[in-house]
């Protein structure tokens, strides 16, 4: 016969999960002595890593510069830690409530659900709902279960409770620990680069001292070499006033000489003086002679100007010539330029030679009877160097620019300055008419181009595309482009009637320091400050070289049918290509 499993009474079940006999006190204070658990409050304590004695900055502007936000940010979230931290630590009272007495059966019911034992728990309740009705005084008499029980059920659930807590606060410990050492790390980084900046502060301002000291020691050279540049352009004015006295005293008596060859006698203007006179005249020198002399002549030329109107500008203006030229001249463009002859006429360079009126660096501007070869007019009022003169095709005026960041006009008949264009910011170092009309061309160190009306004084518009100092600028025969060049060797082409840019041509990186259209508008020389003439074809855009000249060229022109081209060079020679 087969053994049958024994089954535990409900009694002795009972006895097992309180752990103790029921009819026995003594067993049941044996097991609830060892079935007690206790908590003790543990505090953890880490030492700090970071036993570095840090300097103290004596910079009290010290600031996170911007864009380095992550060590802010790392502060704020410990502090928000470090609070809900404080706050878990802190214990909540909460007011005491009754504690109901769990029953016996209730409790042995719950513990076999919990512990999944159903067939245990309907032979549980069979057995103990016949007990019930057979032993109902006894059975009764058992009551509650301990408190002790209770407790240690209370305490398991806390414990499980503490113990998560106590890893979310590990997790929490070993986060903030991390951002600590990064959050030191920028602040080690930090601290070294606000000193390395402190350091080329300091090192800057020590430069900047040295540098004003060493300015300052320049100052007084500065002030003398001024001073004799001021002293030598009085000079340089005195001397060319008896210059051209003296010129004016030779060309007289070339005259004298001339009559008296020829046998007709030559009687000078008979004045009456009275004695006096005759005795200061007696007495006077040279010097005071020439002032009295250039004081009449002053005194003569200011009546002469009070009888004298202002030219006028012309309203309607005559075609211009060149443009019938230009369409008859249909033969093909030259570009085999060979060097013929050169003419040594000059002892400093020349930069042109074919104008009545010339610009000086004295800062006047004059005009010259090519067939007696004297001085018959001079402009003073700019207050540098004048760089570049033109004529109007009246005749009647003669536009100048100059290193005082201005032009002028000056009427030829009244012998005045008309009109003074104010626009430019730096030298105006070219400056050209329009053929047969009012417009005026300027190009400056300003490294623009300005279209100007002569009669209003008013800049209409002005050009930019040029990274350097403009040299020279002009325009084509049939005036509806403008060709200029500047000082990196650029030279631009500009479509004057729509003012925009056509082409930008690179020969540098030599200076360019004039351009100039043959008769037909075909081709563009350029003169380079590399003793190179660039020919430039702008119909198939090739670009042709003339090797020849040894120094800097100054100025390039063709001839009128264009089989010639003529150049001056910085050595004071002409040279003629044909």
């Amino acid at each position: 016969m087969a053994s049958q499993p024994v089954t535990a009474s409900p009694l002795r079940v009972l006895e097992e999960e309180l752990g103790m006999d029921v009819t026995a006190a003594k067993d049941t204070a044996e097991v609830s002595a060892e079935g007690a658990y206790y908590l003790e409050q543990v505090s953890i304590t880490e030492t700090s890593e970071d036993d570095y004695e840090y300097e103290e900055i004596p910079d009290d502007n010290f600031s996170i510069p911007e864009g380095e936000e992550d060590l802010s940010k790392a502060m704020q979230m410990v502090q928000e830690r470090t609070a809900d931290t404080q706050i878990l630590e802190q214990k909540t009272v909460l007011p005491s409530k009754q504690a109901v007495p769990e029953v016996i059966e209730d409790f042995l019911c719950n513990f076999l659900i919990k512990m999944g034992m159903t067939r245990t728990l309907d032979c549980f309740q069979s057995e103990w709902y016949e007990l019930v009705q057979k032993e109902v005084a006894r059975l009764g008499a058992l009551g509650n279960v301990p408190d002790v029980y209770t407790q240690n059920m209370l305490l398991e659930s806390e414990n499980k409770s503490l113990k998560t807590d106590l890893k979310h606060y590990k997790q929490a410990a070993d986060k903030a620990r991390e951002d600590l050492l990064k959050t030191q790390k920028e602040r080690d980084y930090h601290r070294m680069h606000h000193k390395r900046i402190v350091q080329e502060k300091n090192k800057l301002i020590s430069d900047l001292k040295g540098l004003k000291l060493h300015y300052a020691s320049y100052e007084p050279t500065i002030r003398v070499l001024h001073e004799k540049h001021n002293t030598l352009l009085k000079q340089k004015m005195l001397t060319s006033l008896e210059r051209d006295k003296a010129v004016g005293q030779i060309s007289v008596l070339q005259a004298t000489l001339r009559h008296m060859e020829i046998g007709h006698s030559y009687h000078a203007p008979h004045v009456k003086v009275s004695s006096k006179c005759e005795r200061g005249n007696a007495s006077e020198g040279p010097t005071q002679r020439s002032l009295r002399e250039a004081k009449e002549q002053s005194k003569y030329k200011a009546k002469m100007k009070e009888n004298i109107k202002d030219s006028e500008f012309p309203s309607d203006m005559q075609p211009d010539q060149n443009l019938y030229l230009c369409n008859e001249n249909i033969s093909p463009a030259k570009f085999d330029y060979k060097l013929n002859d050169i003419f040594r006429i000059h002892e400093l360079p020349v930069s042109c030679g074919s104008k009545m009126a010339t610009s000086s660096g004295d800062s006047t501007i004059k005009l010259w009877d090519l067939f007696k070869g004297n001085c018959i007019l001079t402009f003073e009022g700019h207050n540098h160097a004048v760089w570049s003169c033109t004529w109007h095709s009246c005749g009647d005026f003669v536009a100048s620019s100059s290193l005082d960041t201005t032009s002028k006009i000056w009427d030829i008949n009244s012998e005045r300055c008309r009109c003074t264009f104010y626009g430019h910011t730096d030298s105006v170092n070219t400056i050209e008419f329009f053929p047969y009309s009012n417009i005026l061309l300027t190009g400056s160190a300003d490294k623009t181009l300005s279209i100007w009306d002569a009669r209003t004084g008013k800049c209409e518009q002005s050009l930019y595309g040029h990274m350097h100092s403009i040299n020279d600028a002009t325009f084509n025969p049939k005036g509806h482009i403008i060709a200029s060049c500047d000082a990196c060797g650029v030279t631009k082409l500009w479509d004057f009637r729509k003012l925009l840019p056509i082409v930008s041509i690179d020969v540098g990186p030599s200076p360019g320091n004039e351009v100039n259209f043959n008769s037909s508008g075909q081709v563009l020389a350029q003169a380079s400050g590399s003793g190179v003439i660039h020919l430039l074809d702008l119909k198939s855009g090739q670009i042709y070289k003339l090797m020849g000249q040894e120094s800097e060229v100054n100025t390039v022109v063709f001839s009128h049918n264009g089989e010639s081209l003529f150049s001056g060079g910085s050595d004071g020679t002409v040279r003629t290509w044909s």
